[in-house]
């Protein structure tokens, strides 16, 4: 069986179901003792923007978990865990997805293991990780939200989510694309983007960096526009 990543969002309205997502942050009902096949886990706040955001969404927490199987991360979808993130929130998605190509570290390991091949025709789902060097957080941010307003106006780019674990310092953005040649016309047409591409190597912003490819199989819930 091909291991499969699990990303979930969970949007939430009232001040206390936003301040017990909050918490759920520091201390998630998840671990891997009581998960059976999980490999890989991290919870996460999102941003306000496309991609990298410096003004934290306090109505949308989320996390990335990577299981061993297929069968393993459905089975998951269904447990007492998962309903307890389900029972307060206002909206939510849950999105499993097959590793296509992974390269970088996230936390001193790649923890998404390319399980299938390349289907340019499908959707495409993209992780974009860094974690920034604190002497050069100033000028990282400096250009992130012009880079993150050049995401808008795509009409093949279904959703996207600025994710991370600690805030200005660990970022992450989430995508998801109509089909791969789409992402790779953002990737490599838009000057906003190969600017910041060009200045990541000059400068230097990451201590660790990690980008992959997934393609997603199955969604359930509706923050996520139906692409399948």
């Amino acid at each position: 069986m091909a291991q499969t990543t699990l990303i979930a969002f969970y949007q939430y309205s009232g001040l206390k179901n936003k301040w017990n997502a909050l918490g759920r942050m520091g201390r998630p009902p998840i671990n891997f003792e009581n998960t059976p096949g999980l490999t890989f886990f991290k919870p996460l706040g999102t941003g306000s923007g496309n991609g990298f955001s410096i003004r934290p969404d306090f109505s949308t927490f989320g996390f990335v978990a990577v299981f061993n199987t297929e069968e393993e991360a459905k089975n998951f979808l269904t447990s007492e865990t998962i309903a307890e993130y389900k029972n307060t929130c206002a909206s939510f998605s849950n999105v499993l997805m097959h590793t296509i190509k992974s390269h970088g570290e996230w936390s001193k390991e790649n923890p998404f293991k390319a399980s299938v091949k390349f289907d340019k025709s499908k959707p495409l789902a993209v992780i974009t990780r860094a974690t920034i060097k604190p002497k050069l957080a100033y000028k990282f941010w400096r250009y992130v939200p012009s880079v993150s307003k050049s995401m808008n106006g795509y009409k093949e780019l279904l959703f996207s989510k600025g994710i991370g674990e600690f805030p200005l310092l660990m970022q992450a953005t989430y995508s998801l694309w109509s089909d791969a040649e789409s992402m790779m016309n953002y990737a490599y047409q838009n000057p906003k983007h190969a600017e910041m591409v060009k200045k990541t190597r000059e400068l230097g912003w990451y201590s660790e960096e990690l980008f992959a490819r997934f393609q997603p199989f199955y969604k359930e819930g509706n923050l996520i526009p139906d692409f399948l």
